[in-house]
């Protein structure tokens, strides 16, 4: 375990960068940084853990050798967990185990929340974990793991815009929005759609 990959993951805004020890074979773990640290961190722990794991250690977002979020988007603490499901669905981890640090250790945390099932342990260094007043859990779960989901799917389906014709552009508008009156979407389409020559 005293060498390393280097291993990046594409996403939107560039790439999630990592660094891996061991056999791909061995038992999967994610290794998460805290604040204004990267995935050097972990440099001197993991050559004396046990042999039998595949150690990554992540760069969050903005943060090592990972790609900055566009000037102007601000780093959203659930964005973060965002970032870890990403790496978790690049490696195609389905379970796994999740070790953090400081702020790694809570996103951590909030990740166990989100996804229980795709956690078999959470170690924890100098962190006490991610905590929800128990009336809000439920709620606050579906939501949150709701958004995570959907843009994850949404960023799978990355497609071209498909040219449509002004009526097909507003029929589909209409479709998204059931709130919007014809009239509505026609004056949104006339600023919020391309004309090209293809439609």
């Amino acid at each position: 375990l005293d060498m390393f990959s280097e291993v990046k993951f594409p996403v939107p805004w560039g790439h999630l960068a990592a660094k891996a020890w061991g056999s791909s074979e061995g038992h999967p773990v994610l290794c998460l940084h805290g604040w204004l640290d990267n995935a050097n961190t972990f440099d001197k722990l993991i050559p004396l853990l046990p042999r039998d794991c595949y150690y990554v250690a992540m760069d969050f977002s903005g943060h090592g050798l990972s790609s900055h979020r566009p000037a102007g988007c601000p780093y959203h603490f659930l964005d973060y967990v965002s970032d870890v499901r990403r790496v978790a669905a690049a490696l195609q981890w389905r379970r796994f185990t999740l070790m953090g640090h400081s702020m790694g250790g809570a996103v951590a945390g909030m990740f166990c929340f989100l996804y229980p099932e795709m956690v078999d342990k959470l170690i924890l260094l100098e962190n006490l974990g991610f905590l929800l007043a128990p009336e809000d859990t439920e709620a606050w779960l579906e939501s949150k793991r709701l958004v995570i989901d959907r843009l994850l799917s949404l960023e799978a389906k990355q497609q071209t815009p498909r040219a449509r014709s002004p009526e097909a552009a507003l029929q589909r508008l209409l479709e998204a929005n059931r709130h919007l009156t014809a009239e509505g979407g026609a004056i949104l389409l006339q600023r919020g759609a391309t004309e090209t020559p293809t439609g």
